[in-house]
């Protein structure tokens, strides 16, 4: 008698096991990394807006001055440049600010971490949320 060769259905079922297994760890591990990865578009738009503050300030010696360029009607709204964040400004005035990116759309849902982040004019960094030590 000859031998059949293949693979039979237990073997099968232990590799679709192992595969199931895999892709369940997998898988909240990618959508973190995906969160965190979105969560740069804000830290980085709130660190370019401070610089273009303190730009202003070395101009005209405010941080409100209608001639800055990311100040509009006395304060700061604009968007993140991939649009995930939305930062405004909490507190602007001529000697003090304090930015705040506010997630948007599913980042809003899927970074329960850090539900906004601030920076202020002094470089103080901070984040509302369930672990905020993971924010910055």
């Amino acid at each position: 008698m000859k031998r059949a060769l293949g693979f039979t259905l237990i073997e099968l079922m232990i590799v679709v096991a192992i595969v199931g297994i895999l892709a369940s760890i997998a898988l909240p591990m990618y959508s973190d990394y995906v969160t965190r990865s979105k969560r740069t578009d804000g830290q980085s738009t709130l660190m370019q807006i401070a610089q273009e503050l303190e730009r202003c300030y070395t101009q005209f010696s405010a941080y409100n001055d209608a001639s800055c360029s990311v100040v509009s009607s006395g304060a700061v709204s604009q968007n993140s440049p991939e649009g995930f964040y939305s930062i405004t400004s909490s507190t602007l005035t001529a000697t003090t600010f304090t930015l705040t990116a506010t997630p948007q759309g599913g980042q809003a849902t899927n970074d329960t971490d850090c539900a906004n982040l601030t920076l202020n004019h002094l470089g103080v960094q901070g984040a509302t949320g369930i672990n905020t030590a993971k924010c910055w």
